[in-house]
């Protein structure tokens, strides 16, 4: 799938002139190469003029008109005579299967807006770096265009009190519906432990509990797409961490008492059991395979990165230390004293990981 994206120029009053004069020229280009063909045709028997014979022209033309044709990029003219060529294959082929032929036609300067520069680096370049929200790019025979270019790169750190944090400190708040809904779970089942099995009375308490358990999942599902559409819409790269879930919500395991045979040891089973369930109320897992999903359909990239350390590392002075993060939501650097929310921290250092892992591919 092929995808386009619009971005706005904010040119200074000479760079529109000169993006005008542009236009302009390229329009003349494609007119005089649409009146070539014609007069072969008419003139010299039949004869077939095609955009390898007018390309090889392009060099005479723009030394004989250095101030208007000899100032634009090579690729960006031939581009416009790619687009004439184009548009004559469309004639013969409509012409061919006994279609209404359509003769292409000459263009005026207000029906010729579009001129295309095949290649980045070729006439046309960007020239920006990845955190920038206005860049520019470089026209030959222009200069350097200022463009509003508001996809730029996120990194985002998953969170309980949070849904998440991004790199540019904003933050999700944590919608939690399964705990907004637990005191009408716990009635409707109590309400069914009490009904007498096959009976009408418990059937209709089964539906009123999976009704409740219906209308958390569409309420979670609501806010992960709705999360995960923004991230996707406002940026072009979005790096997250490579989250374990299912090992993150299992169970600690037993410690049984050396001493007393059958005798077990506290293990954090019942904090960690609330733990889970927050874990398991925020919905990670199902956020982002949908966060993946609308990023491919909008040909955007994500990447998943190690999380380790990424909340005790200081991102002004590199310094690692578990006591970097006093408390949940406090980051105090111990190397440097740089002080932030410790979740913003570690998703400018999830963006950081990502940056690094897309730049360390081959090709």
């Amino acid at each position: 799938m092929i995808r386009a994206y619009k971005f706005l120029l904010r040119p200074t009053v000479g760079q529109q002139q000169a993006l005008s004069e542009m236009l302009r020229d390229h329009c003349s280009l494609y007119n005089g190469a649409l009146q070539e063909r014609r007069d072969a045709w008419r003139h010299v028997s039949g004869t077939t003029v095609r955009y390898g014979d007018q390309s090889a022209q392009l060099k005479e033309i723009r030394a004989f008109d250095p101030e208007c044709q000899g100032r634009w990029s090579f690729s960006s003219q031939q581009a416009t005579l790619r687009r004439l060529d184009k548009a004559f294959a469309a004639f013969f082929r409509r012409v061919t299967s006994g279609g209404k032929p359509g003769y292409p036609r000459f263009r005026g300067v207000n029906r010729f807006d579009t001129v295309d520069f095949p290649k980045d680096g070729d006439g046309c370049r960007w020239d920006s770096t990845p955190h920038d929200a206005v860049t520019r790019v470089r026209f030959q025979g222009i200069g350097h265009v200022k463009v509003n270019r508001h996809r730029a790169v996120v990194g985002i750190d998953m969170g309980i009190a949070s849904f998440l944090a991004d790199s540019d400190g904003g933050f999700v708040p944590s919608p939690r519906h399964g705990r907004t809904a637990a005191a009408k779970l716990e009635a409707a089942q109590q309400a069914l432990s009490r009904c007498k099995r096959r009976s009408n009375r418990r059937r209709k308490a089964v539906e009123s509990v999976a009704r409740l358990h219906r209308k958390v999942r569409r309420q979670r599902l609501d806010h992960a797409h709705k999360t995960a559409l923004d991230l996707v819409r406002e940026h072009d790269f979005i790096a997250h961490e490579d989250l374990r879930i299912r090992s993150m919500v299992k169970a600690p395991a037993p410690r049984p008492d050396p001493e007393r045979p059958g005798v077990f040891l506290p293990n954090g089973a019942a904090a960690k059991a609330g733990l889970n369930r927050s874990i398991s109320d925020a919905g990670w897992g199902v956020f982002l395979t949908i966060l993946h999903a609308k990023a491919e359909s909008a040909g955007r990239e994500v990447i998943a990165v190690d999380p380790r350390n990424t909340s005790r590392t200081c991102p002004a002075c590199g310094h690692v230390a578990a006591e970097n993060r006093p408390t949940q939501d406090t980051f105090h650097c111990t190397g440097c004293g740089h002080r932030a929310h410790a979740d913003t921290v570690g998703a400018v250092n999830v963006l950081r990981a990502g940056l690094a892992r897309r730049n360390a591919r081959p090709g």
